[in-house]
């Protein structure tokens, strides 16, 4: 499996991605610009990252004008074949936007960024530490549609306190149901606020963000 990490104007999290792939995870990556529109040379076995960041300046709304990039014309496409799709942070704003993925990311609750690690656990129950840093994190969604996610098993991520437990006070944005991440209903596309890549080496003291790669088949 080799990666295409997209690079927006305003993207900050690129970099991070890149080498967290690369370095900490051995694979092939390749970087995208905004305005490229070939991904001929990836397959659906292979993997579209949208990283974090403040793409186009987060201007009308996070990733609102992201989605509109010659780029994204084909990431939609990729994923409509089956491709894999990995939003983290704004990457995930701009999947919502698309269309990609249901649902909204909203400001926090305390209408303030937050930056710090955070608690969250997948399928398997395992409580894992990765960083947050995001203003406007809080997923939200009618209860219907929130219904329709647990139904299909399509939230893949909650946040959570050390032990797993799932309350308010392991909750840092308001995010309904503690909704950290979900994918679509084909499960190729994933979207994340949590910042798995800046959890995968040693020498950060936090290698958390394998397993997550590794719960989302991307390892």
């Amino acid at each position: 499996m080799k990666f295409g990490v997209v690079v927006f104007p305003g993207s900050n999290c690129d970099r991070d991605m890149q080498r967290s792939l690369q370095h900490d995870l051995n694979k092939e990556v390749i970087m995208l610009w905004h305005k490229d529109e070939d991904l001929s040379m990836f397959t659906t076995e292979d993997c579209i990252v949208l990283p974090g960041g403040f793409s186009y300046g987060d201007y009308l709304r996070c990733g609102a004008i992201a989605r509109f990039s010659p780029i994204m014309q084909s990431v939609i496409a990729f994923a409509n074949k089956g491709g894999k799709v990995l939003g983290v942070c704004n990457g995930f704003q701009i999947l919502c936007e698309s269309g990609l993925l249901p649902g909204v990311l909203l400001g926090n609750a305390n209408q303030q960024f937050i930056s710090k690690n955070v608690y969250i656990k997948g399928e398997n129950g395992e409580a894992l530490k990765i960083p947050i840093a995001h203003g406007e994190g809080r997923y939200f969604a009618d209860q219907k549609l929130l219904d329709e996610l647990e139904k299909n098993n399509q939230v893949i991520f909650r946040y959570c306190d050390e032990k797993g437990a799932l309350d308010a006070g392991g909750n840092p944005n308001g995010a309904e149901r503690n909704i950290a991440g979900i994918t679509n209903a084909g499960r190729n596309v994933f979207g994340m606020m949590p910042h798995p890549e800046r959890a995968t080496s040693a020498l950060l003291n936090n290698e958390d963000g394998r397993k997550v790669f590794s719960l989302l088949g991307l390892n």
